[in-house]
């Protein structure tokens, strides 16, 4: 087998995006740097890529601090910045999210510039793209979500994140940008760690989720994602521009739950904004009060070849890989 002696740093090693990214870069032959916030966090990255061997190293560097990233960068042709804050419940402020996912990724850029590093591919999101409605609600890569409109500290965010990413490399220089700005991520798990959106279709199956609000929202299979830096990483086309990543149309709780093989009760509009006076995790629903958002993929398609699986069969092999693994 040819070796490739091309080093690809992927940050965020231990995320369900990082992990699959780690193990498509090993898989098509690419050397890889994978960096995680603790040393301990190692035997995680290896467990997920047993037949690795040598072509994989993992390195320690946080997005708070500098400490680590300039050797973190050494030798590196490649970025792929997945790393940003997620809370695990209501933060006390917004800039516990905001202020290390922003400056964590102008921290990750001022190193790739540095270090001559060729490309970055920076993982966004659609919360930086199609949170603030729209009549009609069409979104594509010329959208871009209001950070002043009523919305949470993560969606901020990865408004404020991206933005400063593009204001980085117009004013200071350094690698080529592009970004992707993946929907909801699914798609089979690498081990037993769960993401939120992993979590989502888990709580169907074991019935802890029995009731769900009228809420639509895109889908994209995390296979697919990976897919998507990997053409964004090397396309010459993909170089300062960035590119909504969903499967298909967008998808109720509801739908989702029944492809999973279980049935949930929907709440009515008015019952989920009576419910978000004092449930904060009713209030993105209630703002968007059932809109089915129409979300395109075609500039992925048209510029980079991106052909996603269906959304049906993103969230069957969610739920396989949920079963498969206890």
């Amino acid at each position: 087998m040819t070796t490739n002696d091309t080093i690809v740093l992927v940050t965020g090693a231990t995320g369900h995006v990082g992990g699959h990214a780690v193990d498509r870069l090993l898989r098509d032959g690419f050397r890889v740097r994978a960096v995680v916030r603790d040393p301990g966090q190692e035997a995680a990255v290896r467990g997920r890529a047993p037949h690795a061997g040598q072509r994989l190293e993992v390195v320690a560097a946080e997005l708070v601090a500098d400490d680590g990233w300039d050797k973190a960068m050494s030798g590196v042709r490649y970025v792929w910045h997945h790393a940003s804050p997620f809370p695990g419940g209501q933060p006390r402020t917004n800039d516990e999210v905001i202020v290390p996912a922003r400056d964590g990724t102008v921290r990750v850029l001022a190193a790739a510039r540095d270090a001559g590093v060729e490309r970055v591919v920076l993982t966004s999101s659609y919360a930086a793209v199609g949170y603030t409605l729209k009549p009609g609600g069409h979104y594509d890569e010329s959208d871009w979500t209001d950070p002043d409109d009523d919305l949470s500290a993560y969606v901020r965010s990865k408004v404020a994140a991206e933005r400063a990413a593009w204001t980085f490399v117009r004013d200071h220089g350094g690698p080529e940008l592009a970004v992707i700005n993946p929907t909801g991520i699914f798609g089979p798990l690498l081990d037993a760690r769960l993401s939120a959106s992993t979590g989502l279709v888990k709580a169907f199956l074991d019935g802890t989720m029995p009731v769900v609000p009228r809420m639509y929202f895109g889908v994209v299979d995390v296979r697919d994602v990976v897919d998507l830096h990997l053409r964004a990483m090397t396309d010459p086309g993909a170089a300062g521009q960035r590119f909504l990543a969903v499967g298909g149309p967008a998808i109720s709780f509801h739908e989702m739950s029944r492809l999973v093989g279980r049935e949930v009760v929907e709440l009515t509009d008015e019952q989920v904004r009576e419910g978000a006076r004092t449930d904060p995790a009713l209030r993105e629903a209630a703002r968007l009060g059932g809109r089915i958002p129409v979300i395109s993929n075609d500039k992925a398609r048209r510029v980079l070849g991106w052909q996603p699986r269906p959304v049906e069969r993103t969230i069957t092999d969610t739920a396989a890989s949920l079963l498969a693994l206890g």
